[in-house]
């Protein structure tokens, strides 16, 4: 969502998110897993990209950024929530003036030339970096409905998306400091709402964290380190107005924290904005 700069690394082809659509794709064409295989698939799988758990991850975010456990329903959501970001989309709210909305309208229209999105890529271009909607009006906003109510490879591009930029680098680092699933999601949150650079970006967030604990892959302890990751992601985002309400944290993630449930285990019960959520 908040994906402050563009990836010069990223490759001309299909390079977003483009495995986790192929790998689903090609399921109907392979036997089914034996026993053997699906143990090894089940233990590569032991942190948040544990299918139940990311399901979990994904009711999470979406009921700090849409208000909704039913994150399913927001691949068609569009809307201007006047952050200076421009227009606010999909399942984990693409943004066109931050450049993941323009990397998703350019991969879906890899997949699929001659979508409806497709004459917006100019536009798209020329707002990165604004709030501007010059280009995108009035049609952009019922054309990205279309597109997610009438194109699942819209939806599978969006999922590609979230996966590549936010989802797999925030499980992969998270298990790299050594952190169960618990910590894996405040990483993945984090990388959602800020990005993974620049002065608020996750990877700050991350050092400063570092500056006052160990993770347990340094030899620290999870807990102490946890509190003073999300610590730092609360003052991050008190530094932007439209990020204020640090409720996502503190009586979600902190929640959970103080539990004790670093395996984010169901059922879960926290609070976002005020309002209550419950995962059985």
């Amino acid at each position: 969502m908040r994906h402050p700069f563009r990836d010069p690394a990223r490759p001309a082809g299909p390079s977003r998110r483009t495995v986790l659509a192929m790998a689903c794709a090609s399921l109907a064409t392979v036997p089914l897993l034996t026993p053997s295989r699906a143990a090894a698939a089940s233990a590569r799988a032991t942190g948040l990209d544990d299918p139940a758990k990311k399901e979990i991850a994904m009711q999470l975010v979406s009921s700090a950024e849409n208000s909704s456990l039913d994150w399913k329903a927001q691949y068609r959501y569009i809307e201007d929530i006047g952050d200076g970001r421009g227009y606010t989309a999909g399942i984990i709210g693409f943004c066109s003036g931050t450049g993941d909305m323009l990397d998703l309208v350019e991969l879906y229209g890899e997949r699929s030339p001659g979508n409806v999105l497709a004459p917006y890529l100019p536009a798209l271009r020329r707002v990165d970096g604004s709030d501007s909607h010059e280009g995108l009006d009035p049609g952009f906003p019922d054309d990205w409905r279309r597109a997610a109510d009438q194109d699942p490879e819209f939806r599978r591009a969006q999922d590609d998306e979230r996966d590549r930029v936010y989802f797999d680098p925030a499980v992969r680092r998270g298990k790299e400091d050594g952190l169960r699933t618990l910590g894996q999601f405040a990483y993945y949150d984090a990388m959602v709402m800020h990005g993974d650079g620049g002065g608020l970006g996750f990877g700050s967030i991350r050092e400063r964290a570092l500056g006052r604990a160990r993770p347990p892959a340094q030899g620290g302890d999870e807990v102490a380190y946890l509190h003073a990751f999300l610590d730092e992601r609360v003052w991050a985002m008190k530094q932007e107005e439209a990020h204020s309400d640090t409720s996502r944290v503190d009586t979600a993630q902190r929640v959970f924290l103080n539990e004790g449930n670093l395996d984010l285990d169901p059922p879960l019960d926290w609070h976002v904005y005020g309002d209550a959520y419950h995962i059985g």
